[in-house]
This record gives C-alpha cells, structure tokens and sequence, in this order.
C-alpha cells in the first residue's frame, strides 16, 4: 500500500471519522487515549474486535499509531492533529516563521528542593506549532521510567504539561512527593490521594490527607515524540 502524500488528508468514513473524534475527546478530556472496550461500549459495538478493526484502518491510513501490547496504546499522527484542530475552529498553522508557535522549557531531571521550573531543571528549549495541543501547556517533562506504558507513555517520551494546583479523578498528573517527581493517574479518595501508575509492574502510591511534601505541578496535555521537534 502506496503512503498517503503529506498534502492531501485521508478519506475517511463516517464510522473511522467517530472513532477519531472519540479518541481525540478521550485524550482532551483525561489526558490517555480510550481502550478498545471504551470504544465498543461507547459507539455500541458488539465486542472490542470491531474496534480493533477500525483502529487498524485508521492505521493503515497513517491518522494514528498503534503500540502493540498496551490497552490504550492510540496516538494521534501530526497532520492529524492538524487537521482536528483546524475543523473545530482551532489557531491555524501559518506559514510565516514563528506564528502560532510556541516556545517550551524541556525539564530533564528535578533537582531536589528546586521549583520545576527553576533553570537549573531546564535542559534545553523547543519551539512546536500551538496547535498541536487542546490546551496550551507550559513545559515539557522528560519522562523517567515505564510506570505509564499502558497509555503510551514510556521512558524518554516528552510530556506536554500545564501548570496547575489541582486535578480530577482520572487525569494524568505530574506530581511532587518529597524529593520526587513523578507522572501518574490522579484518583481522589476520602483518605487521600491515589497516584495511580499505568502498568500492572508497579503499585499505586497512596497519599494521605495532610500530607505536607505532595503537590500538584501540573496536569498532562499531550505527548511530544522525537519527530515533532523543530
């Protein structure tokens, strides 16, 4: 099968574009893509392999990449993205240099006792197209270890993060515990905070109310790969 040419969008059908749609909402909304059952659920599908199929499609005409192995391993191509945000009426890509760009601090490792931001954790700069995230975000996080893989999320990937105080049950989160700083699944309880990870290797961190060493430094936007840097 001859590649899409990068300048001309996919035909999708009605079913593929809701799929679509539906990933894209999924990831706005909780920060992680939909499994192949909250899909089925979600469109009325008799099983998940309906699902599958049309995820495969969606696949083979270069709109999304699929991770093997992992229940939400969805991620939206690029000119994907583009294309979403620009038919709901989102900022445009211009082709002056510098427009609808933004410039972010890619954070590396958080020095102890040290604000995230503080320019001893700023590795380097990248400038990306704005578009390219629902929400704007702040900074990139270099992620540290594989306690995300079953959303996508592994060891080197950059996350895109808006600076907050606070989150919802079922957002993904960078949060500080001590000395650490740490990117889970956020899960209020009436005794505390759950920091849920995303891979059965690893166990959840319970938090209890009062804790005075846990904050919230921001809330995941979306995930930056090596091939979207400029």
């Amino acid at each position: 099968m001859e590649p899409q040419p990068m300048n001309e969008r996919p035909k999708l059908t009605a079913r593929q574009q809701q799929i679509l749609d539906l990933v894209q909402s999924t990831i706005e909304r909780t920060g992680a893509p939909p499994t192949r059952a909250e899909i089925a659920t979600e469109l009325g599908f008799k099983s998940p392999n309906s699902a599958e199929e049309h995820l495969q499609a969606l696949a083979r005409k270069g709109v999304i990449e699929l991770l093997g192995g992992t229940a939400r391993g969805i991620r939206l191509q690029n000119r994907t993205l583009q294309a979403l945000n620009e038919a709901r009426g989102r900022q445009t890509v211009l082709p002056l240099p510098g427009v609808a760009s933004l410039t972010l601090p890619l954070v590396g490792r958080v020095a102890a006792g040290h604000p995230i931001l503080a320019q001893e954790n700023i590795d380097q700069h990248y400038v990306l197209e704005a578009n390219l995230f629902a929400r704007k975000p702040d900074y990139l996080l270099k992620v540290r270890g594989m306690s995300m893989r079953d959303v996508g999320i592994v060891d080197g990937d950059l996350l895109a993060v808006q600076r907050a105080s606070d989150a919802r049950n079922g957002q993904i989160v960078v949060a500080r515990l001590g000395e650490e700083v740490t990117v889970k699944r956020f899960h209020r309880t009436r005794t505390g905070v759950d920091l849920l990870p995303e891979n059965t290797d690893f166990q959840p961190i319970h938090v209890p109310n009062g804790a005075e060493d846990f904050f919230i430094e921001g809330i995941a936007v979306g995930l930056v790969r090596q091939n979207m840097l400029i």
